[in-house]
């Protein structure tokens, strides 16, 4: 690709949507901008969303996005977070394509950010603290299928968006939320065997206990420079 390559990236979340143009390398080329997820949010009024979002930037050419569910080939088949039958089979990066006129490629939002955040070494974990609970996992850098472990039981009653998402937080207080994570990274770590694993999402500045050495506290704006990643990844294997 050539060195004036420019990648609107797209971050889409239950609270905002939020993008930036970044160069093939994952630079910042233009600031962060956000606008507030429609509700109800519907395809449309997301489309509409990132329509609006696109808006705030002059110049890009091709588009990444990460969408809150399972996504099979740019089609979307679960939204969880934004709790939409609506979603189920809707094809958001053609849609994309069409109302901007880019070439655009969609993955799961925590895959998007484990593209950005792992360094290529080993078995890697990303888990985003949000809405509901976010993972991915990649092997030397390349993404596992796609688990939507959001939706797995972890308790008789709850599966891990009810233990650890932002209504556990609201209900149970940081404190009791901090004990709920606790047990969910030591249950990660018993089945995945990570070699590291990175935490993100908006709720990870909660934490309040001491972390392994091979575990990562990382910033949110930093999972969006995973539209880079991914259009290389692409590219390589066009």
């Amino acid at each position: 690709m050539p060195d004036s390559y420019k990648i609107l990236a797209i971050d889409i979340g239950g609270s905002h949507i939020k993008g930036t143009v970044l160069d093939i390398d994952g630079n910042y080329l233009q600031k962060y901008q956000a606008k507030v997820t429609p509700s109800p949010s519907t395809p449309a009024k997301v489309v509409e969303t990132i329509k609006e979002v696109a808006a705030l930037f002059p110049e890009y050419d091709k588009i990444a996005a990460g969408f809150p569910g399972y996504v099979k080939d740019g089609v979307i088949k679960t939204a969880p977070k934004l709790g939409m039958e609506a979603w189920k089979d809707f094809p958001l990066a053609q849609k994309l394509q069409e109302v901007l006129a880019k070439p655009t490629l969609v993955i799961n939002d925590a895959d998007f950010q484990g593209l950005a955040l792992a360094k290529g070494e080993g078995v890697e974990m990303i888990i985003t603290l949000g809405t509901g609970l976010g993972s991915a996992l990649l092997k030397d850098g390349k993404l596992c299928p796609h688990l939507e472990m959001s939706q797995h039981p972890f308790t008789k009653r709850k599966n891990y968006n009810d233990y650890i998402g932002q209504e556990a937080l609201e209900k149970l207080g940081k404190k009791k939320w901090n004990k709920h994570l606790k047990k969910v990274i030591e249950v990660l770590r018993t089945v995945f065997n990570y070699d590291h694993l990175y935490i993100s999402g908006g709720n990870s500045e909660y934490i309040n206990f001491p972390i392994d050495k091979n575990i990562s506290i990382c910033g949110n704006k930093d999972g969006i420079k995973g539209g880079a990643v991914l259009w290389k990844q692409q590219e390589q294997h066009a």
